[in-house]
């Protein structure tokens, strides 16, 4: 039977202890070590709540799960208390607790939780206030969650510590772009591209000129950033949106082509074969336009948008039973789309 822990014995926390990437999380030194009943810890908020727990009742679930039936109100558990140590204290091996926070805080941002990864990446900065990745990525975070002014503050911070890196000048645009403030975005727009040269700066220089209403400068954007990269399919499909809007429809088609060619058959964006399909429809090219909507519904059935659409093409098709069917389903999807509505009256009519 193992020996148990002793006020003042040494206890060293890993995280994925038999993975090959195993972590030290801390070290501690043991205060206190107490052997209390399961009826005493499921009776006891305080002491639950001293393990994590919301209260005792949680407590006794997660053991009853644990320990399937093996409990019972005798059944003795051990109480270990410890004092975390500094990093400068411990005896094994140290750990990089910024890059530990930071990888964490990485994982979480990349996950959509941005909450709870701001709070890491705030955590990381307190140990390296001159980080420029730690700001860079605090300031994207504070931008997903709508704090702009904040953000701004990174990578302003950011900067200062590396005034020719483009890319945070770059984010640094974007956020000013979020935040309503187009002449400021392109103006960081412009200082990031003459640093460097770069396809995906490029991208974003598009973004923000059709923004700021300048589409034949934004179209010239993005065709400069694929002359420097003719593989990005975000940028093909960009520049046929774009020309869409322009009415360049035959030029539109070209470019969806082009991003669909490039993404692979489980990556491709429904949305692509969707404005394909209203550039085929608006060349009255229904049959092409049908078979575009057909493959963005086999991709994402749910949307409304795209069965309305195809409803209007098998309208156009004369094939009003199937289009009937489309605008029933679009309807039943959401029951607010008027666009499904009026059209469905209109197929009843020549039914």
């Amino acid at each position: 039977m193992e020996e148990a822990p002793q006020v003042g014995d040494r206890l060293h926390c890993y995280w994925n202890l038999v993975s090959k990437d195993r972590e030290k999380v801390f070290e501690a030194v043991v205060t206190d070590v107490e052997t209390v009943s399961f009826r005493e810890l499921r009776e006891n908020d305080e002491l639950a709540r001293e393990d994590g727990f919301r209260d005792a009742k949680q407590l006794e679930e997660e053991f009853q799960r644990m320990y399937q039936g093996e409990l019972t109100d005798d059944t003795e558990f051990q109480v270990i208390r410890f004092r975390k140590l500094p990093v400068d204290e411990w005896e094994g091996k140290r750990i990089d607790e910024k890059a530990m926070i930071t990888r964490r805080a990485d994982i979480l941002f990349d996950s959509g939780k941005f909450s709870k990864s701001e709070l890491c990446y705030t955590a990381a900065l307190r140990i390296d206030p001159n980080d420029v990745y730690i700001l860079n990525r605090l300031g994207d975070n504070l931008t997903r969650l709508g704090r702009f002014d904040e953000a701004l503050e990174n990578y302003r911070r950011a900067i200062m510590i590396e005034p020719e890196n483009p890319y945070i000048w770059n984010n640094m645009a974007i956020t000013l772009l979020n935040a309503g403030r187009v002449d400021e975005a392109l103006e960081a727009s412009e200082r990031a591209l003459k640093i460097k040269h770069d396809p995906d700066l490029l991208y974003w220089r598009g973004v923000m000129l059709e923004v700021a209403g300048k589409p034949l400068e934004a179209l010239e954007s993005y065709e400069r950033s694929l002359e420097i990269d003719p593989r990005n399919a975000e940028v093909w499909t960009a520049r046929g949106n774009l020309l869409s809007d322009l009415g360049r429809m035959e030029e539109a088609i070209e470019s969806y082509n082009s991003a669909l060619e490039l993404a692979l058959e489980d990556e491709q964006d429904p949305n692509v074969w969707n404005r394909k399909g209203n550039a085929l429809l608006e060349l009255e090219r229904f049959n092409e336009a049908l078979e575009c909507y057909r493959r963005a519904i086999e991709m994402e059935p749910e949307n409304d948008v795209y069965w309305t659409n195809m409803g209007v093409a098998l309208l156009e098709l004369e094939r009003f039973d199937e289009a009937l069917e489309a605008f029933n389903r679009a309807l039943m999807i959401n029951p607010k789309n008027e666009d499904a509505g009026i059209l469905r009256e209109e197929c009843l009519e020549n039914l």
